[in-house]
């Protein structure tokens, strides 16, 4: 089995080249793919009589290779025309809140935005009081920084 393997290393190759496009499928993120690609070339040159060492290099080289020029040209080509949506905490910045508990000048208070609440500060030197409408200008880390509206 051994021998066969080694006299027909080129189906070895071709197997990983197809068990790595099948893994690409449940990735989708144009990195998996690459090593497919050092894959079909390492194949190409075990059919025309390269070591086994010419084989391992042919696949690098090829890899990193598409890692740089294929995987940025394919995620351009088909991520194109998606909205870059911010989520999470930086979908915050801009969005309007009501201050439920006083922020004071240097140091905190509570505003709720769409029923969550959040640690705030001011960038300003003056307190907010209890109920005014703000806007959040910044974040760090989960502390949003808000002005008066």
């Amino acid at each position: 089995m051994i021998e066969y393997l080694a006299q027909h290393l080129w189906q070895v190759w071709a197997v990983v080249a197809v068990v790595c496009l099948i893994l690409e499928l449940t990735a989708g993120d144009f990195f998996i793919i690459c090593f497919s690609i050092g894959a079909v070339f390492a194949a190409v040159s075990a059919v025309v009589g390269g070591s086994i060492y010419v084989q391992l290099v042919v696949f690098a080289v090829f890899t990193l290779i598409s890692l740089f020029w294929v995987r940025p040209f394919a995620q351009r080509y088909l991520h194109r025309g998606e909205d870059p949506r911010v989520s999470n905490a930086d979908a915050l910045l801009g969005r309007q809140g009501r201050v439920v508990e006083r922020v004071v000048a240097d140091g905190f208070g509570r505003v709720q935005i769409d029923g969550d609440i959040w640690k705030a500060v001011t960038n300003r030197g003056c307190d907010i009081p209890e109920g005014s409408n703000v806007k959040v200008i910044g974040r760090e880390s989960t502390i949003i920084t808000v002005e008066t509206l």
